[in-house]
């Protein structure tokens, strides 16, 4: 009997039956029916391959066979159909054949792409979940969204962030009503947990809070003012140790009061002879001394847990960051003050940088900003902490862009999530409020994919001796894409509507995103969120259509007038279909990496484009040009207005900042007064993995002489470890491109 090879070279035998219902399959295909003609011709078809009588034959082989006799008859048109299915079938076997192969590479974790430097890819965890994203991201393309939308991911135009996630209708990231929460207390799944009583506590709370939420959506979560947050809990524990205090004094033996009626006659000279007994001055210094050893404890806590509970497979982190710095309040300063020099110290035993939470110091005039405010003293405490540290970022509270908001409410201050997400006016009643809302989905579109469309018309055009100005077809282009992008967004957003409230229960039961009414379904709280219409690549794509970047005045023109689209439209977006559309300046930690191969692929070597292995993020200058960090912020400052749904600003710094935080003052006030509304300083920050010494390091520690160092950078507005073993290759070849901007000369 003739033997059938298999494509994965398996022998079984010959089967008469398949090839005639294959043939009968098309014919149905045509006719809607089978006829006794279809019967026929498939009966045919099989004697004859039969009577080959072949040892062997290919599967392939047998359909050419049949194809080709197929196309001898008279039906040409149920030969068409065959090919059709074979070619049907040969895209859907070869996507298989691509998805199990994807599947083992990271269950094996045999092609290591490092896409979030936040997750182990190599761990037990790490691999479960990078090969349930592989499929889930594919279910997303074939079963979640339109054509458009999978042709523009696929074609390297708009990428869709997160597709493992979208194929299960999460949401993106949320700013957290700690205030709530924390009062209230929240229902888990498996208890109830009652309001705060202590300091300690609600930082504990703080972090399990953190944890409980991302487990509800796939990026980061943030306290929006914790500095504010916590004051009622710092006055609980001060009284609780002003209670003991008083207590201790009403049962103090008769002795002791002997002893020390000296020492309290010199302190007191009002007391008169044998009156002893502890004045109230001493009894607050007490509770003030227990409080503030209370606060720092409850600070440490927070940092070790946020470095230490993982939440999501892959032994991944929750991304958390926490805003605070402007409460002037005894007990709010206390707590920014615990927060920083907690973060100066470092955590463990080397005393290491915290990698989470990303702190955001919030910058405001006449608060914190000049010497005599009442947090000025805070903000040099944070300048030292970022000199060392990395971390804390700055949030700008008066940037044009949070116009409106309460000056007595803490909640409507401006805040971000650490990666660069924000929150502004509300378009569906709640304005400025921070707290409650988030990122619900973002798109990102690849500007130098759209630029080369462009060029490749024009050339095109030209050959007719016609002439058509290359600016022009690209920001039609871009048009095009934006309105696309705002549709791809519109999808998402009915998809994730679409979704039970008990597919997070912990956020809608306890109103952690703010607006649920269970009577008109979840889209009750998603509609405050914001519609994140990304980019990535502006400095290559200027290096496309007019041969410069945007750091020359021809370049910055452009570029103003393609980010100047990308704003009036969303502000369109925002107004036609009541949703908060707003531009953003994407962090594209892999995209930056990923959306380079497909171009390299697809155009090659193109100079000043392709000739690296990343894109420039949005609308930074690219890291290697020379300049300081002045002439960055003057750059980056005409084009970060034009976000609203969020973006960062950084300088790069050398070592000897440490040494010079009036440099670092003058830096960081420059940005918040040319309106930035959020900006970040990156210093070396190298580990001596020994004896924990941190500083810019060579090859080896000039404490210990140890060669193991770590090497630690930003990869977006967070941190994360080694750079040269957590980043993606892209991302590794930015962080050793990046020059120095240097600050005074």
């Amino acid at each position: 009997m003739t033997k059938v090879i298999k494509r994965d070279g398996r022998k079984v035998d010959f089967d008469r039956n398949k090839i005639t219902k294959a043939v009968l399959a098309a014919f149905d295909e045509v006719d809607g029916e089978i006829t006794p003609e279809a019967k026929r011709k498939a009966t045919v078809i099989t004697n004859h391959i039969e009577s080959l009588n072949k040892k062997s034959m290919n599967v392939e082989d047998i359909q050419d066979i049949i194809e080709m006799m197929l196309m001898d008859g008279k039906r040409k048109d149920v030969a068409r159909a065959f090919v059709i299915y074979r070619n049907d079938r040969t895209r859907v076997r070869e996507q298989n054949t691509n998805l199990m192969k994807s599947i083992k590479e990271k269950l094996t974790a045999s092609n290591v792409q490092n896409q979030n430097a936040n997750i182990d890819e190599k761990s037990f965890g790490g691999r479960v979940g990078e090969a349930s994203d592989t499929v889930l991201k594919q279910y997303a393309l074939d079963n979640c969204m339109s054509e458009m939308s999978r042709n523009n991911h696929l074609n390297n135009e708009i990428y869709i962030h997160d597709l493992n996630s979208y194929a299960v209708g999460m949401h993106n990231c949320l700013s957290i009503p700690f205030d709530k929460l924390l009062a209230n207390g929240f229902n888990t799944r498996q208890t109830d947990v009652r309001p705060a009583q202590s300091v300690n506590t609600a930082f504990q709370l703080v972090a399990v809070i953190f944890q409980l939420q991302s487990l509800q959506q796939f990026g980061g979560v943030a306290a929006t003012h914790l500095d504010w947050t916590m004051i009622p809990y710092v006055r609980k524990s001060f009284g609780k140790y002003y209670l003991v205090g008083m207590k201790y004094i009403e049962h103090m033996d008769e002795d002791w009061l002997s002893m020390n009626e000296k020492d309290i006659k010199r302190d007191n000279p009002s007391i008169t002879n044998g009156e002893y007994y502890l004045i109230d001055s001493e009894v607050y210094k007490y509770a003030m001394d227990m409080t503030t050893k209370e606060v720092y404890q409850a600070v440490e806590g927070l940092y070790h847990n946020l470095n230490t509970l993982q939440s999501r497979s892959g032994n991944q982190l929750p991304f958390t960051s926490i805003n605070y710095g402007t409460c002037t309040e005894p007990e709010g300063r206390m707590v920014t003050k615990a927060l920083l020099d907690v973060s100066i110290k470092g955590i463990g035993k080397l005393h290491k940088t915290s990698i989470f939470p990303c702190g955001i110091f919030q910058c405001m005039k006449g608060v914190n900003r000049k010497p005599g405010d009442p947090n000025y003293d805070l903000f040099r405490l944070a300048l030292r902490s970022t000199a060392q540290r990395l971390y804390p970022n700055y949030a700008n509270v008066d940037w044009s862009g949070n116009d409106g908001y309460d000056k007595n409410d803490p909640k409507t201050y401006f805040s971000t999530m650490g990666c660069r997400t924000a929150n502004t006016w509300d378009i569906n009643g709640f304005g400025q409020l921070k707290d409650g809302r988030g990122n619900i989905c973002p798109v990102t579109i690849i500007m130098p994919t759209l630029a080369m469309k462009a060029k490749d018309i024009v050339e095109e055009i030209n050959k007719d001796g016609k002439v058509e100005n290359i600016i022009n077809v690209f920001m039609d282009i871009l048009d095009t894409k934006i309105h696309e992008a705002k549709d791809m967004l519109l999808e998402r957003f009915e998809w994730i509507c679409s979704q039970s409230p008990d597919s997070a229960k912990f956020m809608y039961e306890n109103g952690v995103m703010e607006g649920y009414i269970p009577e008109e379904g979840i889209v009750s709280a998603l509609k405050h969120g914001t519609l994140g219409v990304g980019q990535i690549g502006l400095a290559e794509t200027l290096q496309i259509l007019i041969g410069c970047d945007h750091t020359t005045d021809r370049g910055m023109e452009l570029a103003r007038r393609i980010e100047k689209l990308f704003y009036d439209r969303c502000a369109e977006f925002k107004n036609e279909y009541k949703l908060n559309f707003g531009t953003y300046f994407s962090p594209a930690e892999n995209l930056c990496y990923t959306s380079m191969q497909k171009f390299k692929d697809k155009y090659g070597i193109v100079p000043n484009v392709s000739d690296k292995d990343f894109f420039t993020n949005s609308v930074h200058v690219p890291v290697w040009v020379e300049i300081t960090p002045m002439q960055k912020i003057d750059i980056e400052s005409q084009l970060t207005g034009y976000s609203r749904a969020g973006c960062i600003t950084y300088t790069e710094l050398n070592g000897s900042v440490k040494n010079n935080i009036d440099a670092l003052e003058t830096i960081v006030n420059y940005a918040m007064d040319k309106d930035v509304p959020y900006f970040a300083i990156n210093v070396p920050n190298d580990m001596c993995t020994n004896c924990g010494y941190t500083d810019d390091i060579a090859n080896e520690c000039p404490m210990c002489g140890c060669k193991e160092i770590r090497r630690l950078r930003r990869v977006t507005g967070y941190l994360t470890g080694d750079y040269k073993s957590a980043f993606n290759k892209g991302k590794q070849q930015e962080v050793e491109m990046r020059v120095s901007h240097e600050t005074f000369k």
